[in-house]
Order: C-alpha cells, then sequence, then structure tokens
C-alpha cells in the first residue's frame, strides 16, 4: 500500500487531501506513480507541473526517488514568500 498525500493548491484542485493505493511492483520511483496519477486525465494534469515539490517518507526528494510498499508520498507546489 503507497499513502499518497495532495498539498495546498494540489489538494483543492484534486479535492482530494489524502489517498491510499495498493501496492505495485512496477511504481520503481515517485515519478512512476506520478505517470499513473497523471494518466487519470482532467483535473490530475496539475501534477504535471514542472515546479512540483515531492516528499517520500516525510523526507523531500527527486521523482527518481525508489519507492516501496508501505512509503507515504507527497506531493505540493514550491511555495515562495515575499
Amino acid at each position: 500500500m503507497i499513502q499518497v498525500h495532495y498539498f495546498a493548491r494540489y489538494r483543492e484542485t484534486l479535492g482530494l487531501d489524502t489517498e491510499q493505493l495498493d501496492w505495485d511492483p512496477s511504481l520503481q520511483q515517485v515519478e512512476d506513480l506520478r505517470r499513473r496519477l497523471l494518466a487519470r486525465g482532467d483535473q490530475w494534469a496539475v501534477l504535471g507541473e514542472q515546479n512540483l515539490m515531492c516528499a517520500r517518507n516525510q523526507e523531500l526528494c527527486g521523482l527518481d526517488e525508489p519507492l516501496a510498499d508501505g512509503d507515504e508520498v507527497a506531493f505540493f507546489p514550491t511555495v515562495t514568500g515575499g
């Protein structure tokens, strides 16, 4: 099982803050998970943004971060301040 969290604008756009997905061994990296979510179409395209940030098990990571059964993944947009 993979726990996926969506934050800020992503949560608002998707109307979802968290979901659980069955583990699939083809999900080798966070990028594989992102592609699977993007394939849902429509509003999920928001996860295709270049400035998307992600974390695995509460640590910032890149899209090339390996995934394992039981992981927690979070997607969030970059934050700018003034």
